[in-house]
């Protein structure tokens, strides 16, 4: 799913097209979610292809660690990042989010 899948385009009154602000939701603490520690080299999106099979959900696991840090793909090596794996609810909640703004 990219995030830019079912963007909501609005136009200024110049006629400039652009993309509404999308907002993220907070991903709530599950006892499914997985654990891992990052070792040199691990990226987001390479983790979100790991366990979603899909790099654009990079975002997913993003949001759900306040350690990363943010508009950076690479975590610090031996950082324990927490992977969501109730991917669609994760979906269901970022749509919400976004539908209804």
């Amino acid at each position: 799913m990219n995030r830019y899948d079912n963007s909501i385009t609005e136009k200024t009154s110049y006629g400039r097209q652009y993309f509404k602000q999308k907002y993220y939701p907070n991903i709530p603490l599950s006892s499914t979610d997985e654990y891992v520690i990052t070792t040199i080299g691990d990226r987001l999106d390479t983790l979100a292809y790991s366990y979603y099979r899909d790099s654009t959900l990079w975002w997913v696991i993003s949001m759900a660690n306040n350690n990363v840090t943010k508009g950076s793909i690479f975590p610090q090596p031996g950082t324990q990042l927490r992977i969501p794996t109730n991917i669609n609810a994760v979906i269901s909640l970022y749509n919400q989010y976004n539908i209804t703004r």
